[in-house]
């Protein structure tokens, strides 16, 4: 076992604030896994977001990772053999809680795992009811989960080397926030993210408009705390409810809600697809085959500038 495996939710997702200037700080602490997020850190997160959203002494949310990267997204070896022992993992039931799960092979099982990312109890969309401002700090790795998270906030400053994207779009061809994907990012941009697989810079993220600051990595604490600074200081927390409430409500009117159901439920459908000669879906029988290995050959077949891992993407 891993010391990050080791530590504990309240350990991984750190929580703080400052009074003062009403800012609080939200940090992913799992750096040995690059800020991977397990089930019970995904849970806490939410649990955070409510407090935050409750808490008077809050008016902007920072949002970032310790260590090199924001993150790369939910551990899926973790989840999975979660899963497999306990298919009630995700949901957070109390231990003594009498509560079966539907069968093996069912639509309903597939379909209940999810719809959590297409609610806030999951820690997967919570942002998207957060009535404070929110701030994303972006850098190195920003893929799956916590591109979720980039996607969800009201401003995303970057580093110049950050990478984002969704690991799903090239090994099982979906992922759970796709309708807010396109609505930040651009339809045609995002096409081309969805069927190449292939990651985007900060730089292409900030020409999409995705980014509203980049800038060099020594200089990313200071420019984020400059944003927040200046939100803090731009009017009452009665009127920043005022204006998330208009914009949560502009967003369902585009349909962000419906689109997080949709998603969900194409999701479910994942255990349908048949690979063709030679390729192969994200399933079961490959993940016994082992995930690394098989993502390492995948990647192999993409030009280096077109691959997931930074070593990759440097032809190593």
């Amino acid at each position: 076992m891993t010391a990050g495996e080791s530590r504990t939710a309240e350990e991984m997702m750190l929580y703080s604030k400052d009074a003062n200037n009403k800012i609080a700080y939200l940090t992913i602490n799992r750096p040995d896994k690059m800020n991977a997020t397990d089930t019970a850190m995904r849970i806490r997160y939410g649990e955070l977001l409510r407090r935050a959203n409750a808490d008077d002494d809050v008016k902007v949310l920072i949002i970032r990772g310790a260590g090199d990267h924001f993150g790369t997204g939910a551990d899926l070896p973790e989840q999975q053999e979660k899963m497999a022992v306990d298919p009630l993992a995700e949901y957070a039931f109390d231990a003594d809680a009498e509560v079966k799960a539907p069968p093996a092979g069912s639509f309903r099982r597939g379909f209940n795992f999810s719809s959590l990312y297409a609610s806030t109890r999951g820690g997967c969309r919570s942002l998207q009811e957060f009535k404070k401002i929110s701030i994303v700090e972006a850098k190195g790795y920003c893929y799956g989960w916590h591109f979720y998270q980039a996607g969800d906030a009201d401003l995303v400053i970057s580093s110049d080397d950050a990478l984002f994207g969704h690991a799903a779009f090239r090994y099982s061809g979906w992922g759970p926030r796709l309708w807010t994907w396109i609505e930040t990012i651009g339809l045609r941009k995002f096409e081309e993210m969805l069927f190449t697989g292939r990651p985007f810079t900060a730089r292409e993220m900030y020409e999409c408009n995705f980014i509203n600051s980049l800038v060099p990595r020594a200089r990313l604490e200071d420019e984020v705390q400059k944003y927040a600074l200046a939100c803090v200081r731009n009017g009452p927390t009665d009127r920043i409810v005022v204006q998330k409430t208009f914009l949560e409500m502009y967003k369902q009117y585009r349909g962000e809600y419906m689109g997080s159901i949709l998603t969900s439920l194409v999701e479910s459908l994942g255990a349908y697809l048949r690979a063709d000669q030679g390729e192969f879906v994200l399933n079961a029988d490959v993940l016994k085959r082992g995930l690394a290995s098989v993502v390492k050959e995948t990647e192999a077949q993409f030009p280096p500038e077109w691959r997931l891992s930074q070593s990759g993407r440097r032809g190593a």
